[in-house]
Parts: structure tokens; C-alpha cells; sequence
């Protein structure tokens, strides 16, 4: 913007500067010569005036050569040449004083005319006057009476004239030359006021988007700047009102998300005890069937609650900050066929897997990898279509762990969402057995060990979870280094 301003203040002072110059160099122009045409034609006038009365009322080809001649020699300052015809008749003197246009305009009127020609490369003043008599007088005299045939003509040189001109351009150019730094000086200056306050309001902008929302800006005069400096200071205000309402909301709402999965726990606590005896006996046959029934539906409901209020307090801990590792150095195929097993998850009916061969160990919290194994897989196997694939692979000092299902895969509108709490892709679609917090559940597992969960679909069909780790997540600076390009939930 401050190039922009300055070129337009420069563009404008260019075009003031060469349009005051092309008017002032006309004017001037067209003073000189006309002073130096009127210099001119009154000289002659008096030449003429001084030296046609002395000729004989008809005057021949002598008398009009020594007219010619007397007027020549008057002359001599002027350097002009002059010519003589009598009643439009032969020329007597210097043809150069006269030319077509020139004699035509004479011959039209009775006035003094005269035009201005380039003359071999020099500029030259033809002047035309017709001589009369006076009307008490039967002697001639200029410009006066009626006509006597006799018109003079005269030629003066215009170099001096340009001359001058040329000077008065080059001192108009060598004065525009100054002129212009003092205008690009006073732009620069004008730019800079002007500019302030934006690059003022640029800088408290980028200080609100780093958090600091008790930023304020000075308002100085009463300028639309100075309006805008005070809108945006009521914008930052409403603003920081508004965060805090929202800290204050969000604190409050994971306050009570705690606070009810907590109180929640115990009493579910019994009612899994007891839902689960009774589940026995509705299974072995020894309650009423329809009885049997509702203690199943009533079974199910219950252990599904209980899943739901662990994962509420597990979320809870990592949105508190108290969520902490207990690494171990623990083998990665162990810890894969471990989660297999817990899960009764069969190979190769439910899961394969491709691990690499030996004992490849990782310094890992085996309990939260295997939460959030058993998310990615669980939500393979409710959402895609058996078996789920799990490969593993180390390379460098990150391991690499995939889940890919062979479902139809993850809907485009829905891949920046998959890891969003309680976000369904379809409102209207049946409840599912999930919480809706199991890949958020195993994002956070992952990101506090200080790697990267990714979602994306597979080239053919199919989703595809991809775990990176490091494998000491107590020196992650390795691991970043060298998985700078990863991005979190996103494919």
C-alpha cells in the first residue's frame, strides 16, 4: 500500500507538473512571438509610413526597386528583407518575403497579415501590408485612405525567438527535475502518517491472534483512521468479553462432563455387578423368557453406559491436563496381539496383521497404545468391513502402525471430522454402540506420546487409520525432525 500511495502521489505531481509546464510554455511561447510580431510590424509601419510618401503618385519599376532598397537599409537591425508589387504585378526585391498563402490572405484583404514558416531549418516572420493613400492627400500614406496597389512585404528571421524558447524549456525541465524529489520526499512523508495507524492496527491484530485480546491502539484525531483505530478497539473488547465468556462456558461444561461421569461411576459400578448375574441367569435359562429379555436389553444398556462414562472421564483428564504416561519398553508384537486377545479380535476372521519379524520393542504407555489400537480397530470393524488389516513398520527412530479396513471408505465431507467428539456423519443414521469419543480417545492417546493419528482413504477402497510414534517419546526432537510434514487428523 505505501508503494501504491507513493506512485499515485507521484503520478499526480508528474502529470500538475508536465501539464503547468505545456500551458506555461505555450503562453510563453505565443507572448514572445507575439511581441515579436508587433515589434515588427510597427517598425515597418514606420519605415513605410517615413518612406512612401517621397513616391511619385505612379510609381515604376525604379522607383519601387529604390523603395525596396531605402527600406532594406532602415532595416538593417532587424535584418529583414523586404519586397515590393504594384497591383498585384511582378515581385521587386527578395522572393523569400513572400510566399503563396501568404499573397493569397493580401490579396483577399486590405489588413496587414502575416505567418510564420521554417525556412531551410530556421524559423522566419512574413509580414504582408497594403500601402493607401490619405483620403485629403493626393500623396500616399500607410495605413490609411483608400488602397494604393502598392503592398510591401517584408521576411525576419526567428531564431533568436527560439532560441529563448528553447532556453525557457530546458530551465522548465531542470526546475520539474527538483520539483519532483521534493514531491517524492513529501510522499514518502505523507505515506508514512497515513500508513501508521494501519501498520498500528496490522500489529494489534497479529498480537490478538497470539492471545493477547487485552490489546488496545491509541486513538489519535478524528479521521476515518481514527473511527476505524475505535471500532476495532470495541471489536477487541467485545471480543475478549466474549473468549472468556466462553473459557468460562467450556471450563464449566468439563467441570460438570467430570463431575457426572464421576458421580456416575459408582452406582454403574453395582449395576454392571448386578446386571451381569442376571445376565448369567437370563442366559442359562433360569428366568421367564420375556423376563430373560428385558434383563439382556437392560444388561447391554447398562455395560454400553458404563463404557460411555469411562471415555467421558478419560476425555476429561486429557481436557484437565492430568492425562500422564507410564512408559515401558514393551515388544510391538506383544502389544498388538495383546489388544487382539483382550478384545477376543480372531485372526485372521476379524483382524491380519503384518508386523515385523524379531523383537522390535517401543518405549511406550502400553495401557493408552492399546486404547487407542483398539478404538482405531473397534471403529474398523463397526464401520468398514472385515477383516482389518494391521501392519506395523519401524523406520528410523519412529515406528509406523496402520489400520485399513475394506469398507467403502471415509465420505470426503466427513474426513475433517472423523476425529470430532460426538460427530455423526449421518444425524438421521441409528445410534451406534460407540460413545463417539473413541478416535478423539485415541487421538489424544497418541498426541501425548507425542506423535500423529492420520485418516485417509485407501487407493482402492477402504479407510485408513495411520499411528506414527516415536520410538522414545521421551526425546520427541528426533521424531519431529524428521516427520515435519505430518498433520493431525487429516488425510
Amino acid at each position: 500500500m505505501k508503494l501504491r500511495l507513493v506512485a499515485a502521489f507521484l503520478l499526480v505531481a508528474a502529470l500538475s507538473e508536465l501539464i503547468t509546464a505545456a500551458l506555461t510554455f505555450r503562453q510563453a511561447r505565443e507572448s514572445i512571438l507575439k511581441r515579436t510580431q508587433d515589434v515588427a510590424v510597427h517598425d515597418l509601419r514606420l519605415q513605410v509610413g517615413s518612406l512612401a510618401p517621397n513616391l511619385p503618385p505612379r510609381p515604376n519599376g525604379a522607383d519601387l526597386r529604390s523603395f525596396v532598397q531605402q527600406l532594406d537599409r532602415a532595416g538593417v537591425s532587424r535584418r529583414w528583407s523586404t519586397a515590393v508589387t504594384r497591383d498585384d504585378g511582378p515581385l521587386i526585391g527578395s522572393e523569400r518575403a513572400v510566399s503563396a498563402s501568404l499573397r493569397e490572405a493580401v490579396r483577399e484583404g486590405d489588413a496587414t497579415v502575416y505567418e510564420r514558416v521554417d525556412r531551410f531549418g530556421s524559423p522566419r516572420l512574413l509580414i504582408g501590408m497594403p500601402v493607401t493613400y490619405a483620403a485629403v492627400s493626393s500623396k500616399p500614406a500607410a495605413d490609411s485612405g483608400k488602397p494604393s496597389g502598392i503592398v510591401v512585404y517584408a521576411d525576419l528571421s526567428l531564431r533568436t525567438e527560439r532560441a529563448d524558447i528553447s532556453a525557457l524549456v530546458t530551465a522548465a525541465w531542470a526546475g520539474t527535475i527538483p520539483a519532483f524529489a521534493f514531491a517524492a520526499v513529501l510522499a514518502l512523508i505523507a505515506a508514512r502518517r497515513v500508513l501508521r495507524p494501519v501498520r498500528q492496527l496490522r500489529t494489534a491484530a497479529e498480537k490478538i491472534t497470539t492471545g493477547a485480546l487485552d490489546t488496545r491502539l491509541d486513538v489519535r484525531g478524528k479521521d476515518e483512521l481514527a473511527e476505524l483505530t475505535g471500532t476495532f478497539n470495541i471489536m477487541a473488547s467485545a471480543l475478549q468479553r466474549d473468549h472468556a465468556e466462553l473459557r468460562r462456558m467450556e471450563a464449566n461444561a468439563r467441570r460438570f462432563a467430570a463431575d457426572v461421569s464421576h458421580e456416575l461411576r459408582t452406582p454403574l459400578a453395582a449395576m454392571t455387578a448386578v446386571t451381569d448375574a442376571l445376565d448369567e441367569d437370563a442366559r442359562s435359562g433360569q428366568l421367564p423368557p420375556d423376563t430373560a429379555e428385558a434383563v439382556l436389553i437392560i444388561s447391554g444398556e447398562t455395560r454400553k453406559l458404563a463404557r460411555m462414562v469411562e471415555d467421558l472421564m478419560e476425555i476429561s483428564c486429557f481436557d484437565a491436563g492430568a492425562a500422564a504416561r507410564h512408559l515401558d519398553d514393551v515388544a510391538l508384537r506383544t502389544l498388538v496381539h495383546k489388544t487382539l486377545q483382550q478384545r477376543a479380535w480372531r485372526e485372521p476372521e476379524h483382524v491380519v496383521t503384518e508386523l515385523p519379524e524379531g523383537n522390535v520393542r517401543v518405549r511406550v504407555d502400553a495401557r493408552r497404545i492399546d486404547v487407542a489400537l483398539a478404538n482405531l480397530i473397534g471403529n474398523a470393524l463397526r464401520h468398514g468391513a472385515a477383516p482389518v488389516t494391521v501392519r506395523a513398520r519401524v523406520t528410523g527412530a519412529k515406528v509406523v502402525i496402520e489400520v485399513a479396513d475394506r469398507g467403502p471408505g471415509i465420505p470426503d465431507d466427513v474426513l475433517p471430522h472423523v476425529f470430532d467428539r460426538f460427530y455423526k456423519a449421518d444425524a438421521a443414521r441409528p445410534r451406534s454402540e460407540g460413545s463417539g469419543l473413541g478416535l478423539a480417545i485415541a487421538l489424544e492417546n497418541v498426541r501425548l506420546h507425542h506423535g500423529t493419528l492420520i485418516a485417509a482413504n485407501a487407493p482402492g477402497s477402504g479407510a485408513v487409520f495411520t499411528v506414527t510414534l516415536p520410538v522414545n517419546p521421551e526425546a520427541p526432537e528426533e521424531f519431529e525432525q524428521g516427520d515435519g510434514n505430518t498433520q493431525e487428523g487429516a488425510p
